[in-house]
């Protein structure tokens, strides 16, 4: 896969490309050519012990992808339009049975972070299933006390190892927190030695996105950042899109918090489409060109999330979504006592809102 990242000028505007993901013809090639550069991380992985997709036997051999729009990165990589999250999904077992399930239900990209302390069970998931590698797309997140320059390299390996994998598609910083530059150089590194397909960064606000574009050599591909009807960042995608940097959801339904699934205004748009209020909330996602991750344990409401590609919000309905803003997120990454937060917490450990 040619390295893109130094080019001057936007490859691809961040726009959905209507195919189907496990069958893009273009998207494969660059797959297959990325697995082959990445040919000579076998000894650097190997140091690690890491086990691999591509010598495993399938238990599940034949399962299908969803048709699953793409959205285009800013390297040219493709990236799946709706994600399952991985956050507190329970211990070792029931974390690779709901990612067993996900897979089953269509799902191909995965969001996973080092501090949430179950990357174990995503590996043994993945392993088990028999979808081939080139099918997934695997988001690896930076947990800080290693989000510096001598650290986020060897962590990226020990996260691979974990999730018995040879590469991850993305690696994000995950909070703005610790030595975000000098990481940065060391993920910038594993990017150009092809050993990462794309990197990024999570929870950054606008201003601490322009600062970090102006003083970097290779420009984040994705932030993932909070965004949800009563919190929707429009400003910030705005930014991101003037940047050339795709936009990810968290926390689409807002953890299911605040009634949001009983909100009179969703409740009447998904009547009228017949469709539930979370597939009109993770529908408005899409609509927005934002990528969506989205969690559950019930196999249903994985297959029910995925279901988003067969109806359109009308400019009406979109509308009356944009009315709900309140403007309070869940995490205020300008709050000096989340950041103190961020911090001092350990992993597994979930913040008490």
């Amino acid at each position: 896969m040619q390295n893109t990242h130094f080019k001057g000028d936007l490859l691809a505007q961040t726009s959905p490309n209507e195919v189907g993901f496990a069958t893009t013809k273009g998207k494969a090639q660059s797959r297959r050519e990325f697995i082959v550069d990445s040919a000579k991380l076998g000894a650097a992985l190997a140091l690690f012990g890491g086990a691999t997709l591509f010598s495993s036997k399938a238990n599940a051999a034949n399962l299908g992808a969803n048709s699953v729009p793409t959205f285009t990165l800013n390297n040219g990589v493709l990236m799946p339009a709706a994600g399952f999250g991985t956050l507190k999904l329970g211990d070792t077992a029931a974390t690779q049975k709901a990612v067993e399930q996900a897979l089953e239900a269509g799902y191909r990209l995965f969001d996973t972070a080092q501090s949430y302390a179950n990357e174990e069970g995503v590996g043994l998931a993945l392993k088990a299933t028999g979808v081939k590698r080139e099918e997934l797309f695997i988001t690896c997140k930076l947990f800080r006390p290693y989000a510096n320059e001598a650290l986020a390299g060897k962590a990226y390996f020990e996260s691979l190892k974990k999730l018995r994998i040879d590469y991850a598609d993305l690696y994000l910083i995950h909070q703005p927190v610790n030595d975000t530059y000098g990481a940065w150089r060391a993920m910038s590194k594993l990017y150009k030695d092809k050993a990462v397909r794309a990197i990024g960064v999570s929870n950054f606000n606008p201003a601490r996105i322009m600062d970090f574009v102006q003083n970097n050599e290779i420009k984040p591909a994705v932030n993932q950042i909070e965004c949800h009807p009563y919190f929707q960042n429009v400003a910030a995608q705005e930014n991101l899109k003037a940047l050339g940097i795709q936009m990810e959801a968290f926390s689409p339904l807002k953890q299911t918090r605040d009634n949001i699934l009983q909100d009179k205004t969703l409740v009447k748009i998904a009547r009228a489409h017949k469709k539930s209020v979370a597939q009109v909330i993770l529908r408005w996602v899409y609509q927005r060109g934002i990528v969506g991750i989205v969690k559950t344990s019930r196999p249903e409401r994985m297959r029910e999330n995925l279901a988003i590609f067969d109806f359109t919000l009308s400019a009406a309905d979109m509308a009356q979504i944009a009315k709900l803003e309140t403007n309070k997120p869940m995490l205020d990454h300008q709050d000096p006592q989340r950041i103190k937060w961020f911090n001092e917490r350990t992993a597994g450990e979930s913040l008490k809102r």
